[in-house]
């Protein structure tokens, strides 16, 4: 079952994009005393990921960190994949955490089964807002190529 408004994130160890590479870092160490937006994708390159999802939350950065002290992209990829996306993307002001063995991503029940397409595990695409690690919005998008729920522009709407 999906995360939802009231839960409180689970703490687990996944790698972020660090200026020397690969860094160790906590989702409670990211959220702690903070308001944080984290969006999740299916995965980093894939088209929906990087037409869609990925250049409004870069577009908007400024208008989303002007209301949350964070604002991260996690995906079931490595960090070495998710440094050449942010740089692709130009998704400097975003933190990127890497997910690679989709342990955040099964402890938060957004896991899907992308084996069909040759994809192993994946994310589903939502996006999540957390206070102190509390979750208060979530908007999940199941349809295939559709980002609505997980949006920039309704996660705008959701921030006071």
């Amino acid at each position: 079952m999906p995360i939802s408004v009231g839960d409180k994130i689970p703490d687990i160890k996944i790698k972020t994009v660090g200026p020397d590479g690969p860094e160790d870092i906590t989702i409670g160490e990211l959220c702690a005393g903070k308001r944080v937006v984290i969006f999740g994708v299916p995965g980093a390159f894939t088209p929906g990921c990087s037409n869609t999802h990925m250049p409004g939350f870069v577009a908007k950065a400024d208008k989303v960190l002007e209301k949350v002290d964070t604002l991260a992209c996690v995906a079931v990829n490595d960090a070495f994949v998710m440094r050449a996306w942010q740089h692709d993307q130009n998704a400097q002001s975003i933190v990127m955490l890497a997910d690679g063995n989709a342990e955040f991503t099964h402890a938060i029940g957004m896991e899907k089964d992308a084996s069909g397409a040759c994809m192993g595990t994946r994310s589903q695409r939502y996006a999540l807002i957390a206070e102190d690690g509390v979750v208060t919005y979530v908007g999940i998008d199941t349809e295939r190529g559709v980002v609505d729920k997980s949006s920039v522009d309704t996660i705008l709407a959701q921030l006071p």
